[in-house]
């Protein structure tokens, strides 16, 4: 996933708008006590998740794979007046944890959290979404965009994250594990979908994003 080396990660940080005091916490907290903390957002990752939504100034969004709610809360930052971030995850484990951090943040009334399966949950909700940001399990990348992109309003965007998996993505296809497969597809499939506008962004394990057109 360390695409630049540590010192270069440490200015990229250093010269990047600070993390609020409670992300900083909860960072540290997941470090501590939550098993793979590497899929945390992170400072980085989360102050562009955060300027994306000041830029975009969402109203909706939903987010597949919440962890322990970091990027959930970057997402919150920039939504207007009325809106609110829809976060699922299946991990029951964490709940306490997250639902401590969105309280902590204050965002209690700005973030929607359910444990439940998105294949199941998506398809009955009736909202239309600003943004989508997909980080949760890999399988089925490619089934969440499907579901999710009628929900999608014109304009609107989905993200999917870890879609360089640690560089694994330039290897042979046929060599490849099942997981790294489902990520090469998912990109393939974003590229070749005429409904959208794409980049693929080298930002911490690859983000790839999607403008609907």
């Amino acid at each position: 996933m360390e695409f630049i080396s540590p010192e270069l990660d440490q200015y990229v940080c250093g010269h990047s708008e600070n993390e609020p005091e409670v992300l900083r916490e909860l960072n540290r907290k997941t470090h501590l006590s939550v098993l793979q903390p590497r899929m945390l957002s992170g400072h980085f990752q989360g102050r562009v998740l955060s300027m994306l939504s000041h830029m975009i100034r969402p109203r909706r969004v939903l987010e597949i794979g919440t962890y322990t709610g970091y990027s959930a809360l970057c997402f919150a930052e920039g939504l207007i007046e009325d809106g609110k971030v829809i976060t699922i995850d299946v991990n029951e484990e964490l709940e306490d944890l997250v639902r401590e951090y969105i309280s902590k943040a204050g965002m209690e009334n700005k973030i929607e959290y359910h444990i439940a399966d998105a294949t199941r949950l998506i398809p009955e909700l009736d909202d239309e979404f600003d943004i989508v940001f997909i980080d949760a399990d890999k399988k089925n990348y490619c089934n969440y965009y499907d579901l999710v992109f009628d929900k999608v309003k014109k304009g609107g965007y989905i993200i999917a994250d870890n879609v360089l998996w640690s560089g694994k993505v330039l290897e042979e296809y046929n060599s490849l594990d099942r997981e790294t497969k489902v990520i090469m597809d998912y990109n393939r499939k974003v590229h070749e979908d005429a409904r959208v506008q794409e980049v693929l962004l080298p930002i911490r394990d690859g983000l790839m994003v999607a403008r609907k057109l």
